[in-house]
This record gives structure tokens, sequence and C-alpha cells, in this order.
């Protein structure tokens, strides 16, 4: 296939890591939260004893805009240590996904538009002309 005729599908790497699989388990109490166990395997399915599990923590913030999800990772080397760690874990991701959008609110005020960017804009006309000519 030419380069022309390429499509944007055929530049992705889909290639799964066969050194790097995980089995999920998900755990919840029904109330509060979701906790996904990755559990290390091998490329044949068995479990892989020379990794550890990791623990990931879900959450939803609502918003203005509606809930807005919120992953992170909790410490633990038991699911019972995991689960009592749930609730500062989640409340450092609230805080750093808080922090993640006021950067990009910081980079979006701070961001220039010229012409031919998204959202820009001609100024409109005024009766008296505003001096500005358009190309």
């Amino acid at each position: 296939m030419s380069a022309e005729n390429e499509s944007p599908v055929d530049s992705l790497d889909t290639k799964m890591d066969a050194s790097n699989l995980w089995k999920e388990e998900v755990i919840t109490d029904r109330r509060i939260g979701v906790i996904r166990v990755l559990r290390p395997i091998t490329d044949e399915g068995e479990p892989d004893a020379g990794r550890k599990p990791l623990y990931v923590g879900e959450a939803q913030v609502m918003t203005a805009y509606g809930p807005m999800p919120v992953n992170f990772d909790i410490p633990g080397e038991t699911l019972r240590e995991v689960v009592a760690n749930y609730e500062s874990a989640s409340k450092k991701g609230v805080e750093d996904m808080v922090e993640r959008l006021r950067e990009m609110r910081r980079e979006a005020a701070n961001r220039i538009v010229t012409p031919g960017m998204p959202g820009f804009q001609a100024p409109p006309e005024t009766a008296g002309g505003s001096g500005i000519v358009m190309p």
C-alpha cells in the first residue's frame, strides 16, 4: 500500500506485549468504590510469581458536567491493606485530578490563537471600520 493510500489506523501500534500480561479482578463494597486487582500472568495464562499484583482504585466525582471518573493506584501488599488504604489513595487521586484540570486550564488560557487555528474568528465589522484588513 502506498503512503497516500495508507489508513491512519495502519500507523497505530496495537500489538500486545506478551511479557506484560495481567488478569483483572474487580472488588467492590457496592457503596463507595471499586478496586481492580491486576494479577500478573505468563503468556500461558499461569500466575507469574516474579511480579507483584497491582491495585487500582476507581471512583466518580460529580461535576457541573456530570460524573467524572478518577483512577488511582492503591499501595498495599494484601487486599486487607489495600482496602484500608482506599480512602487516602482516593483523596490523593481526586487532588491529582483537580491539579491536572487546573494545569490544563492554565495552558488553555495561555494559548495564543492565530489565523488558521480552531477558535480563530475575525473581529466583527463596526460602522466606522476597525482599520483591520483581513485577507
